[in-house]
């Protein structure tokens, strides 16, 4: 890990171009966490859910995407529905095919973009497994029950043959004391 030499954290923030010290400031050392140190941990990122999400968290690249949900529109279409700059369109665009939300074709002098709604096929998965429960109680409910009923018939049917064979010695034992 790097260290650079400069004033505390907190004077750094408030006046990052100050070249002295504040009265009673003295020079640290502090940490520098290079960024190539800032990872994800590759076994819990969806990279495809996570382009789609991005791409679907900017309101005009929803809108973008419910009007090519109608119909294929050219940039230009596209660009007279927003009040936003061209390049800005663009760069929404962009985004959308990166994220593989949208095709674009050239016909003649026109790129025309097209929904790609399959693309949006790993998110659902995702908020699929997020709605339902991990462990499908009710069926795990329905089977408890299930076996509950069968061990209380099952002890019924044991208790029977015993109360019946009582019943029986029991009219016998009385003729026999009469």
């Amino acid at each position: 890990m790097e260290l650079e030499r400069g004033w505390g954290s907190a004077s750094r923030s408030a006046c990052p171009e100050r070249d002295d010290p504040a009265p009673g400031e003295a020079l640290a050392w502090t940490a520098v966490r290079p960024s190539c140190l800032t990872t994800r941990n590759e076994l819990v990122t969806c990279h495809g859910v996570d382009a789609v999400a991005q791409a679907l968290a900017d309101p005009i690249r929803r809108d973008i995407l419910r009007m090519l949900c109608r119909r294929d529109h050219t940039a230009g279409e596209l660009d007279g529905a927003f009040a936003v700059s061209r390049p800005a369109v663009s760069r929404h665009l962009r985004v959308l095919r990166e994220a593989g939300l949208v095709r674009d074709t050239l016909r003649g002098r026109h790129r025309e973009y097209q929904l790609v709604a399959a693309a949006l096929d790993e998110l659902e998965a995702y908020l699929q497994a997020l709605r339902a429960p991990a462990i499908d109680w009710e069926r795990r409910f329905a089977a408890l029950e299930t076996e509950v009923y069968r061990v209380r018939n099952q002890r019924r049917g044991a208790a029977r043959p015993a109360a019946a064979v009582n019943t029986m010695t029991s009219p016998k034992t009385k003729k026999e004391s009469a």
